[in-house]
């Protein structure tokens, strides 16, 4: 689950990763993800804009059909590239 407790630990990790490391590529693997609420959206949001002050990209594989239409609702499929390759529906 990407919820609220789950999201702030994803965050702080991954800026920590962002800082350390000057990543470019950034991928979330939703493989075993079955419900994401709005501090996930939220979560992703702010990656994606430290993302953009790098120059680096988002990228969310393994999305399930749930995932998908959240995706879709928050608007979020404008911001992070979906890899189609590693969608499971």
């Amino acid at each position: 689950e990407l919820d609220h407790d789950s999201s702030i630990d994803l965050r702080s990790q991954t800026d920590m990763l962002l800082q350390t490391y000057h990543v470019k590529n950034l991928v979330f693997d939703f493989k075993d993800t079955e419900f994401m609420d709005s501090s996930g959206i939220g979560m992703m949001i702010g990656r994606c804009k430290n993302m953009d002050f790098t120059g680096g990209e988002v990228r969310a594989e393994h999305m399930n059909g749930r995932i998908r239409k959240i995706f879709l609702l928050s608007g979020l499929h404008k911001m992070v590239k979906i890899e189609e390759g590693g969608e499971e529906e």
